[in-house]
């Protein structure tokens, strides 16, 4: 199959393979001859569509014609425009549909003192300030003797932020670096200070809340005589500590999953994405919990969200979280539908609202039953929905400061970086999976050669439980971890 109709109300196409201009093409019952050459993840018309009619593309429409587009062309940004604007207006219309039935799972996993489940036992770093990044650094490189036995690995998190930010802004901070360090992957924390920075220690233990002295130590830099051999004698105490867990079989639904995309292309919505839809519909009847990002990339495909609010509360909240979002756009001067990126486009995708619908497809089919604000921890067992931007480092980072043991990452284009929990990146196509071995751990291309969703998505399944249960993935073994903090305030 070189061609696929998403739903019968499509008025368009996808190729799953490179197209010949001239080339005959079936779709279902019907025949299309391509008038030009058509790239794999591009569309191409189906039937005459008039200008300023929409264009359809998962049974939702994805944008308006610019002009008149003959059966056989190739649609895509020269000839459609979005539709989308900074107003909307939602109603709530409640939708449920049944989960599949899947066998009780487990994985090899640790217990933390508090009774969360863990699937790393690391040692991590928190800077609160960018001042004390290189000293962070250097600890990691000198206590590398620490990672033995049941400790899995030594790392920190540089940002440039913890000073010369003010208010939301310097909260917004305080809220993730706190978030992270509350993280069960890390069987122990240091939180290194400067001393003299806007997010003060205090600030900090205050926002941290309560803590186990045990897995948790301070340290600010400028209060003793030498950081380094200070800074040495917490994290062997912290080592001494995380030692002591070792991996036991914990039920697959105490996982929490974040799910986000990066680099998509035009296959994104039919093989990855819903792929990691069909994963998240698993793990949720095992009982576990995903959390979905990207609000930016749900402009357009609301209602398909929506429509699966488990109440109106939670749809009351789903609509603020994206009106707070537009809201953000609009007070910079900025319209809504600036997305995708040239990557996106030249991978297949037209509009925003074409890129928003691929991107829901990671969300399934299950209820949503929470929707978080940013640096928000997950609490109930479902789909949740987390507010955050589009943006990889940023999106990732906000995903396991929520709680996530691991972020799924789908991605047509590829990209190497890691978030500091495990991260997964999934190919939407074969090509990528065989180019970028080095960087991507499942391929969910095979979808475009024939294999089910539901395959692929039990093949996921299998997989995610195998990385939860000590496989590293390939961000893993090049020990590429990064965090990106959300800024939206003055820089003093």
């Amino acid at each position: 199959m070189k061609l696929i109709q998403l739903h019968p109300l499509d008025n368009v196409a996808v190729a799953l393979e490179d197209i010949a201009k001239g080339e005959t093409i079936p779709v279902g019952e019907q025949q299309v001859t391509a008038a030009e050459e058509v790239k794999r993840g591009h569309k191409i018309a189906l039937t005459a569509i008039l200008s300023e009619t929409q264009v359809m593309k998962y049974g939702c429409a994805i944008g308006y014609a610019k002009e008149d587009i003959t059966p056989g062309q190739w649609v895509h940004t020269h000839n459609v425009r979005t539709g989308l604007s900074e107003n909307g207006e939602f109603c709530y219309h409640h939708q449920t549909y049944e989960l599949p039935q899947v066998a009780p799972r487990t994985f090899q996993g640790f217990r933390r003192a508090d009774g969360r489940a863990a699937i790393r036992n690391e040692l991590w770093i928190i800077p609160t300030v960018g001042c004390v990044n290189s000293i962070a650094q250097r600890l990691v490189r000198e206590n590398q003797h620490l990672v033995t036995g049941s400790i899995e690995g030594l790392y920190t998190f540089p940002h440039p932020f913890g000073c010369s930010q003010m208010g939301a802004d310097h909260a917004q901070t305080r809220k993730l670096l706190a978030a992270l360090a509350r993280h069960p992957n890390a069987g122990g924390v240091l939180v290194l200070g400067l001393g003299c920075e806007n997010l003060t220690m205090d600030q900090f233990k205050e926002e941290l809340g309560e803590y186990d002295s045990n897995r948790v130590k301070f340290l600010v830099c400028q209060e003793v005589s030498d950081e380094i051999e200070a800074a040495g004698a917490l994290l062997k105490e912290l080592a001494d500590y995380a030692g002591q867990f070792q991996r036991q079989e914990i039920p697959a639904g105490e996982l929490v999953v974040g799910m986000k995309c990066g680099g998509s292309d035009g296959l994104s919505g039919i093989t990855a994405n819903p792929t990691v839809g069909r994963f998240s519909d698993r793990l949720i009847a095992l009982g576990g919990s995903t959390v979905l990002t990207e609000v930016p990339e749900m402009f357009g495909a609301e209602s398909i969200l929506f429509s699966r609010c488990e109440n109106e509360e939670v749809f009351n909240k789903a609509v603020k979280m994206i009106d707070d979002f537009k809201a953000y756009f609009t007070a910079h001067g900025q319209v809504v539908y600036e997305n995708p990126s040239p990557g996106n486009k030249a991978g297949g995708i037209t509009t925003l609202e074409d890129k928003s619908c691929g991107c829901v497809q990671k969300g399934g089919s299950a209820q949503v039953v929470d929707v978080l604000n940013y640096g928000e921890a997950v609490t109930k067992k479902g789909l949740n929905v987390l507010s955050g931007p589009g943006n990889d480092l940023v999106s990732a980072t906000v995903l396991t400061a929520s709680g996530a043991h691991m972020v799924l990452f789908t991605t047509g284009r590829g990209t190497p970086f890691g978030a500091p929990a495990p991260t997964v990146k999934i190919s939407t196509n074969t090509a990528l999976y065989e180019k970028k071995s080095s960087w991507i751990d499942f391929n969910a291309g095979t979808v475009a050669s024939g294999e089910s969703l539901d395959s692929a998505g039990d093949r996921l399944l299998d997989y995610v439980l195998e990385v939860a249960s000590g496989k590293q993935t390939k961000t893993e073994q090049q020990g590429f971890r990064e965090i990106s903090i959300f800024k939206d305030g003055v820089m003093l």
